[in-house]
């Protein structure tokens, strides 16, 4: 289980980010190389006005940003990471007016390279609405640890 400072300064991130803050993406549960996200429904996030079905890029950006975060998960402290690739597949479409979850596991670290599964799920894990496949690259350039606590 990660500490408090840890979970804070995640949380911390992801809020710096305006992109994760107008989805409302909202973390639920880390532990270590593990991420659990959640994504309440919004009409904002409709696809497909006739049907309401969320769009599939919102998708895969939980499922992005929980890989990520799993990857987070499995240091001590944080280092930067950069999607590599990212695989999706689309089993069904999300039903209108639920809120989407997000789990991601690390699968196999290596020095340089995090290898993630994840699923996107609204009512039970078991039933996932897609399901994804990415590999992160550690200790990327560009991305600045210390955001939210006041250092750049």
């Amino acid at each position: 289980m990660l500490s408090e400072a840890q979970l804070k300064k995640a949380n911390a991130f992801l809020n710096s980010l305006p992109h994760f803050h107008q989805l409302g993406l909202e973390l639920v549960e880390m532990q270590h190389g593990f991420c659990h996200m959640k994504l309440p429904y919004q009409d904002a996030l409709i696809g497909n006005p006739a049907t309401g079905i969320v769009h599939g890029g919102v998708v895969t950006t939980l499922l992005d940003s929980a890989c990520g975060m799993a990857v987070f998960a499995s240091f001590k402290e944080l280092r930067p990471v950069a999607t590599l690739d990212l695989r999706i597949d689309y089993l069904r479409p999300a039903r209108p007016q639920l809120k989407l979850m997000g789990e991601a596991r690390v699968e196999k670290m290596t020095r340089t390279v995090a290898f993630v599964s994840a699923q996107a799920y609204q009512d039970e894990p078991g039933e996932p609405v897609a399901r994804a496949m990415a590999s992160f690259m550690i200790d990327s350039v560009g991305f600045s640890p210390d955001v939210g606590d006041g250092a750049q």
